[in-house]
C-alpha cells in the first residue's frame, strides 16, 4: 500500500485570493460553478459515540465545509435499510435510518446547511429496492397480488433445454433454471428463485436488491412521487444511482461471453442487454420536468460510466432536457499519468458537449482513491496535487469525495474476516471490495482520528491519521488541505478560472499538460495558464501566446507546488520539476 508520508517536502506558493463566499448571479444556475462534496455518512463524523457517522456529525462540521469552499453536499443513502449494501438496498424511501438520526435531524441539517450557503443533494436509488421493502414483500407473495408486476419476474426455462449452460444449471430449482446467462455485478446469477411464486426475480446487484420493473406505469408513478417528497422538503437535487441500468432487454437474450473468469470465478460477460437501453432517456426527461417544476435550479447528477464523450452527451439529451450533470469519469479514471490522454479527454469535454458543463470526478465511494490509482510510490504527494489542479482549474463542475482534500489513502482489509463489504467477502482475495475507500474521516491525530469517541469504529481508522488529518494539515502551509483550499479559492474569485474558455497549449507534448483559461469581453482581459508536468523527469517548456493575440503581457504566479517556479517571469524556457503544477495569471 502506498504511504501518504513523503519525506521529500515540496514548497507551495500561493499569492491569490483567500476563500470568500460569492453569491451567484440569479441568471446562472448555482451548480454551474459548484464544488460538490460527496459524504459517506457512516464515515464522516460520529456524534453519539456508537462508532458510526451520523447526520448530526455532518451538521456539526458544516463550518469546515464552508471554509473549504463547498457549495453542495451529496449524501450517500440515509434511508432505512438492512444495510446489505450499506444503504443502497432501500427499504423505505421516505424516512431516515435510525443509525443516522431522525427526520428532525435531517431537517436541522437542511436548515443549518442553508446558513452556511451549502445545499443538500440526496442519493436516489431508482433501479432497485431492498428485498425487505414492503413493495417487494407483497410482490413476492404471489403472482396475483396488486404489486405482482412491480419487479422483474420470470418462470425460467427447463433445465434440460438445449443450450442451457453449466452456469445456469448451478441455479436450478424445481427443474427450472434462470432464463438466460445474465450475471449479477456482485457475482453469481442475476436471477433468484422465490418458492412462493415458483419464479425467478432479476437483480443486477445483490440478491437482496431486486430490480424494479420500470416498464410498469405504477412503478414510475411511485418513484416520481418519492422525488417530489424530497424536493418539497427542500433538497437541491439528486445523484441518480445506477441510472443506466433501469431497463433490461425485454427479450431476455443472453449476454455475450468473453474468455476468462471474473473476480468471482464466473464467466466474463458483456452488459449490453442489461444497461444503457434507450428507454432510460424517457425517464431522465420526466425526472428533469419534475425537478424543473420546483424553484431554485434543482439539479440531477447521474452515475454514468460512459465509454466515450458521445455516449456522455446522450445523457444530457439532444436539447439538454435530461441530466444537467452526468458524471464524466473519463478524465478522473484514466489511472495513468499520461498527458496525451488527459489532453484528449479534457479537450472533448470542452468542445464536444455542445456547451454543457462537464462534471469531473476523480474519487468516490466505489473505487480506490485516486492517490493510489495514480501514485508511483515516490511522488505521490505531488501527483495528488496534480489531480487537484486538473479538477479545479478546468472548465467543469467539480466533485470531491470526503478526505480527498487531505490525501487520504485506500486502506483495504488485511484479512477476509475483517471485510464489511459483501464484494470483499465473496471475492476475497481477488478483490478486497470497497472498504478501503470508506474508512473514517481523519479529523485529528488523536484517538480514532477524532471521528468517534468509540474505539470500535465501524471500519478501522487508518494508521496514517497521525499526520494525515484536518488539524495537522490546517497549520501546514504546504499541506494537501491547503493546496485544495488555495485552488478552490482561486476558482471562485478568478474570472478566467470561473468562466473562461479552455484552450490546449503545446498539444504535442507527451509529458506536460498545459492549457489557457481566458475570458472574452472582459475589460481586464486576464487569462490564466496552467502547466502540469506529468512525468518523473524535469521538463522544459515554452509558450507562444502571440498567435492568440497576447502580445504584451505580465506574468504572475498564482499557485505552484514548486518553489523554483515562484519567480517565473517569462513564458520562454520554463523548467518544470517532476510532477510540478504551475498556475499563473497573464495580464
Amino acid at each position: 500500500m502506498l504511504s501518504t508520508h513523503v519525506t521529500q517536502r515540496k514548497c507551495c506558493s500561493y499569492t491569490g485570493p483567500k476563500h470568500t463566499h460569492i453569491e451567484q448571479s440569479k441568471s446562472v444556475p448555482w451548480w454551474k460553478h459548484a464544488l460538490i462534496y460527496e459524504i459517506y455518512p457512516r464515515s464522516f463524523k460520529d456524534s453519539n459515540g456508537d462508532g458510526i457517522g451520523d447526520l448530526n456529525g455532518i451538521t456539526n462540521h458544516l463550518d469546515y465545509l464552508e471554509n473549504l469552499g463547498v457549495n453542495a453536499i451529496w449524501l450517500t443513502p440515509i434511508y432505512p435499510s438492512p444495510q446489505v449494501d450499506f444503504g443502497y438496498d432501500v427499504s423505505n424511501y421516505k424516512a431516515i435510518d435510525s443509525m443516522y438520526g431522525t427526520m428532525a435531524d435531517f431537517n436541522q441539517l437542511l436548515s443549518a446547511a442553508k446558513k452556511h450557503h451549502i445545499r443538500i443533494l440526496m442519493d436516489l436509488v431508482l433501479n432497485h429496492t431492498s428485498n425487505k421493502d414492503k413493495w417487494f414483500q407483497e410482490s413476492a407473495s404471489s403472482r396475483t397480488n396488486p404489486k405482482a408486476d412491480w419487479y422483474v419476474w420470470n418462470s425460467g426455462i427447463p433445465a434440460d433445454k438445449p443450450g442451457v449452460t453449466a452456469f445456469q444449471k448451478r441455479y436450478e430449482h424445481d427443474g427450472r433454471v434462470p432464463p438466460n446467462n445474465w450475471e449479477s455485478e456482485f457475482g453469481g446469477s442475476a436471477w433468484q428463485w422465490v418458492p412462493a411464486r415458483k419464479q425467478f426475480y432479476y437483480h443486477m446487484f445483490y440478491k437482496q436488491q431486486p430490480d424494479l420493473n420500470w416498464r410498469n406505469p405504477q412503478v414510475r408513478k411511485a418513484m416520481y412521487n418519492i422525488v417530489r417528497f424530497w424536493l418539497k422538503k427542500g433538497v437541491a437535487g439528486f445523484r441518480l444511482d445506477a441510472i443506466e441500468t433501469l431497463f433490461e432487454d425485454p427479450k431476455l437474450r443472453d449476454e455475450k461471453v468473453f474468455p476468462g473468469k471474473d473476480a468471482f470465478g464466473d464467466p466474463k460477460e458483456s452488459l449490453s442487454r442489461q444497461s444503457d437501453l434507450p428507454e432510460i432517456h424517457n425517464v431522465m426527461r420526466k425526472l428533469r420536468k419534475i425537478v424543473d417544476s420546483y424553484p431554485g435550479n434543482r439539479v440531477l447528477i447521474g452515475e454514468t460510466y460512459t465509454k466515450n464523450t458521445r455516449d456522455l452527451m446522450s445523457m444530457y439529451g439532444r436539447h439538454g432536457h435530461q441530466l444537467q450533470l452526468p458524471m464524466d469519469t473519463q478524465v478522473g479514471f484514466i489511472n495513468k499519468m499520461d498527458a496525451s490522454k488527459f489532453r484528449q479527454k479534457i479537450y472533448e469535454a470542452e468542445n464536444d458537449l455542445h456547451g454543457h458543463m462537464p462534471l469531473f470526478v476523480f474519487d468516490n465511494h466505489d473505487n480506490p482513491r485516486s492517490w493510489d490509482r495514480y501514485g508511483d510510490g515516490k511522488h505521490n504527494t505531488a501527483i495528488a496535487k496534480d489531480m487537484a489542479t486538473i479538477l479545479l482549474t478546468t472548465r467543469s463542475v467539480a466533485l470531491m469525495y470526503y478526505g480527498q482534500e487531505l490525501g487520504m489513502v485506500t486502506t483495504p482489509p488485511k484479512r477476509r474476516s475483517a471485510c464489511k463489504d459483501p464484494i470483499c467477502i465473496s471475492g476475497w482475495p481477488k478483490t478486497k471490495g470497497r472498504d478501503g475507500e470508506r474508512t473514517p474521516m481523519q479529523w485529528t491525530p488523536g484517538p480514532q482520528a477524532g471521528f468517534s469517541t468509540n474505539t470500535n469504529t465501524w471500519l478501522p481508522v487508518p494508521p496514517d491519521h497521525k499526520w494525515v488529518n484536518v488539524e495537522t494539515e490546517r497549520g501546514d502551509s504546504i499541506s494537501m488541505l491547503n493546496w485544495y483550499k488555495r485552488l478552490i479559492a482561486l476558482r471562485k474569485k478568478n474570472l478566467a478560472l470561473r468562466d473562461g474558455k479552455l484552450t490546449m497549449l503545446n498539444k504535442n507534448n507527451k509529458a506536460v499538460l498545459s492549457y489557457l483559461r481566458s475570458t472574452t469581453g472582459s475589460k481586464s482581459k486576464t487569462s490564466v495558464i496552467v502547466a502540469i508536468n506529468m512525468s518523473d523527469q524535469p521538463q522544459t517548456v515554452s509558450f507562444n501566446l502571440k498567435q492568440m493575440g497576447n502580445k504584451n503581457y505580465m506574468i504572475h504566479t498564482l499557485a505552484t507546488n514548486e518553489a523554483s517556479l515562484n519567480s517565473v517571469s517569462s513564458l520562454n524556457s520554463i523548467t518544470l520539476p517532476p510532477f510540478a503544477s504551475w498556475i499563473a495569471s497573464i495580464h
